[in-house]
């Protein structure tokens, strides 16, 4: 993990890890100077600008580069493909839109969820639910985060429809993931 990522994790009294949750302690984190090594000397086109980066300064370059930041101000918000006089089925959970678990905001995407939370929440010690893992498939919707914070940035900096077909059970999306997987090498 990147410092940035791994600081708020050694802040508080029981730290876990980021990714398995289980307990470690921060007296052996060490540094993997290694792969810092390879982050300083690999350089990358900026999405915006193109202006070649290394890789451990790329996300400091992409927060302040003014191409990026145009790009992203016009990217459209969701609208609906072809408008319709059909009801959206109830049967199928919202995945796009969530409801602020502290105070009620509604119709936050997944961003604005964690952008809304850092800004007006970050100290709120209360345990909740995340509205994000609550709606899919496998999610435990009484299962209330110790850090909740913390697992909105370590668990969402993505969407999930991204990466995931809700139509298919775990082995079938195994499966797939696994042909794919033989099929690039």
């Amino acid at each position: 993990f990147c410092g940035e990522c791994l600081q708020p994790c050694l802040q508080v009294p029981s730290p876990l890890c980021p990714l398995c949750r289980v307990p470690f302690d921060p007296k052996k984190v060490e540094k993997a100077s290694g792969v810092e090594k390879q982050l300083s000397a690999y350089k990358a086109p900026c999405r915006g600008c193109s202006k070649k980066v290394s890789l451990a300064k790329m996300r400091s370059h992409v927060s302040s580069c003014a191409k990026v930041q145009e790009q992203m101000a016009n990217c459209p918000k969701f609208v609906p493909v072809v408008p319709t006089s059909q009801p959206v089925p109830s049967n199928i959970p919202n995945r796009s839109t969530f409801v602020c678990p502290y105070c009620g905001a509604r119709n936050l995407d997944q961003q604005e969820l964690v952008k809304h939370c850092m800004e007006n929440h970050r100290n709120d010690p209360n345990k909740v639910v995340c509205p994000v893992c609550s709606a899919m498939p496998w999610g435990d919707p009484s299962y209330k985060s110790a850090n909740f914070l913390q697992h909105l940035l370590h668990r969402h900096k993505f969407s999930y429809d991204t990466f995931v077909d809700y139509n298919i059970d775990e082995e079938a999306a195994l499966q797939a993931a696994l042909a794919l997987s033989l099929s690039e090498n």
